[in-house]
């Protein structure tokens, strides 16, 4: 029968056509014997021609219905097909766009590593060349030691020495009119330093010579016995000059009632507070502050803040009217801010509803691709080759349930 569907007939097509032939013999048959025909027998002949007729016109059209049922099946398939191919290139092109964003990330950080890698290195060797001219400057610092030695040694270079290190601290923490070197008092006495206070506090003298030949000696002691004549003489000239500075340089009236005394080594300093507390007691006694570079830096900027203070309550008015426009302008911007945060809230919202929506489509995506597509169309095509032999009752019926 192969060679029937190359002309698109079919085996069921073929079997009506030959039921009909033999149905026109036997008629032809028929009426060729009893010599006329039968008017009866003619009107069944037709009814049954018609029959076989309305039979073939009715397989014609269920045939129709069920090609046009399964290439609506097949349109179905290939539209899907197309929608399921759109999305997994869509997916593709995201997971190709993250990929690459990722990649370039990462080719970013390595660079930043490897630029602060560079840097470090770079850094290490500008260290070392400093450690390297430091080695030098210490063989260079031992040579001007030996220099500070032979200063200090001289009554008046040591005392040119000790003056230039205090100027510098009073030049690097007080303004320019809060202070003055070499001042004369009015008892006609020389200050190496005098600060001025805010208001009418008075002014602080600063003295910056000490005698530094008695603790030269008390160093240079090699026994008890010579350590202790050391610190007597030691004790007994800067309690002297203790009671110089207060009797030059606290004038009642004028000045304020106490006054500083500078000494240019930590040394000193810690010496005298750790053991000659006899001539600590006797400054303050005196009024007299012993102050090292680090004290007399910490008293200068307490001074300092006394100074600023003294200038803001000068200045009061004009703070309290910049707070009060720089309040506004903090009111204005927390107001922005409110209005900024309420934007970013609806953007989140806004966010997470799309996230849903995009989990909705991959979910129903998901669904469509587990559509047993091929199956349906075999059961459909199973169904139109058992309907070939059927009779007139059960074409009719499967015309009512399609």
């Amino acid at each position: 029968m192969n060679f029937l569907a190359d002309f698109g007939i079919t085996s069921g097509d073929f079997a009506l056509g030959l039921m009909m032939m033999i149905v026109v013999i036997l008629g032809v048959v028929i009426a060729i014997k009893n010599g006329k025909p039968d008017e009866a027998a003619a009107q069944n002949m037709t009814a049954l021609i018609e029959s076989l007729t309305k039979m073939s016109s009715d397989q014609a059209e269920l045939r129709g219905q069920i090609s046009q049922m399964a290439a609506s099946q097949e349109t179905g398939r290939k539209l899907v097909a197309e929608q399921l191919q759109a999305q997994e290139r869509e997916i593709g092109k995201t997971l190709n766009e993250r990929l690459e964003k990722v990649t370039q990330r990462v080719g970013e950080t390595i660079q930043k590593t490897t630029d602060k890698t560079s840097e470090s290195l770079t850094d290490l060797q500008k260290r070392l060349a400093v450690i390297d001219a430091a080695q030098k400057n210490i063989t260079d610092l031992s040579t001007d030691i030996v220099g500070l030695q032979d200063i200090l040694s001289n009554k008046q270079a040591r005392g040119a020495f000790g003056q230039a290190q205090m100027e510098d601290i009073v030049r690097d923490m007080l303004p320019a009119d809060y202070f003055q070197f070499e001042a004369t008092l009015s008892n006609g006495k020389r200050v190496d330093c005098l600060i001025t206070l805010p208001g009418d506090q008075g002014d602080i003298g600063v003295d910056s010579k000490y005698p530094h030949e008695g603790f030269v000696r008390l160093v240079e002691a090699q026994n008890d016995e010579e350590r202790k004549a050391a610190g007597q003489v030691f004790t007994r000239d800067v309690i002297k000059h203790v009671q110089a500075i207060a009797e030059k340089y606290i004038i009642p009236g004028e000045t304020a009632d106490w006054a500083l005394m500078f000494v240019p080594a930590e040394s000193i300093y810690m010496e005298l507070h750790t053991n000659f507390q006899n001539v600590i007691q006797e400054g303050y006694r005196r009024k007299i502050i012993i102050a090292s570079p680090s004290s007399f830096w910490a008293i200068l900027h307490s001074i300092r803040a006394l100074i600023r203070d003294t200038k803001m309550r000068e200045h009061a008015g004009t703070i309290q009217k910049e707070v009060g426009l720089l309040m506004e302008d903090v009111t204005r911007l927390d107001k922005r801010v409110g209005s900024l945060s309420k934007h970013f809230e609806q953007t989140g919202k806004d966010i997470d509803l799309i996230q849903k929506s995009t989990t909705g489509i991959m979910r129903h995506g998901l669904r469509i691709k587990q559509v047993d597509l091929q199956g349906e169309a075999g059961q459909l095509q199973d169904d139109a080759g058992d309907s070939d032999g059927a009779s007139v009752t059960s074409l009719e019926s499967r015309r009512t349930l399609l």
